[in-house]
């Protein structure tokens, strides 16, 4: 099993590789752990998991299917559903967003205007993150998502999973406490555990891997 410290050596030798190079980067790079399994058929055993990160990796932007607006979230109330049967503004309206919540009392109205698209991208609310009480209170509309901001989804569709676990302005502690929550999360989710681990890396956007050695 890996430890936080582990990765902090994978981290701190990927920053200094990055930060020999002699062209500086313009713009907040994000880094990236890379799960690669092996013996491990993604389409059998499917893996969709909700992982709360330490540290928030970036804001997310989210709507909200609700009986009336909300001065918190971008909303899209049921009198509007049917404006959405334009294929050309469903596809925008998907790309724009990344976490998708809803009234639970409109979830199967949800379910029939935009299940087809938002299930196959894995942006459909769901019960452990997304649906909330009929009564829109502004109070739970908050908590949900500021709960979304550190969350991350992992649902990968082939047997290497990479998923951004900080940018090159956070510390190296903060991405190592977030590699270790995401790694144990994929870890205990494995059929046969190490058995099913090829390798665990650490990446700058621009750089090379590094590996997170055992």
């Amino acid at each position: 099993m890996l430890t936080k410290e582990q990765f902090i050596k994978a981290i701190t030798k990927a920053r200094k590789e990055e930060d020999s190079r002699h062209k500086k980067r313009t713009f907040n790079q994000s880094i990236d752990l890379i799960v690669n399994l092996k013996d491990f058929d993604i389409k059998r055993t499917p893996m969709n998991l909700l992982v709360a990160l330490p540290h928030k990796v970036k804001d997310k932007k989210v709507a909200a299917f609700l009986e009336k607006k909300s001065a918190i979230v971008d909303t899209i109330t049921k009198d509007e559903f049917k404006s959405y049967e334009d294929k050309l503004k469903l596809k925008k309206l998907i790309k724009n967003y990344d976490f998708f919540i809803a009234n639970a009392k409109l979830m199967p109205a949800v379910a029939t205007a935009f299940g087809r698209t938002l299930g196959p991208t894995g942006k459909m609310p769901s019960p452990q993150l997304g649906v909330l009480p009929p009564t829109e209170d502004e109070v739970a509309i908050k908590a949900l998502l500021e709960k979304i901001d550190s969350v991350i989804k992992i649902r990968p569709k082939q047997p290497s999973i990479k998923v951004a676990i900080g940018k090159q302005d956070s510390s190296n502690e903060d991405i190592a406490e977030n590699a270790y929550a995401v790694f144990n999360e994929i870890f205990k989710n494995l059929p046969k555990n190490r058995e099913n681990l090829r390798s665990v890396l650490i990446k700058f956007t621009m750089g090379k891997p590094f590996k997170v050695e055992n």
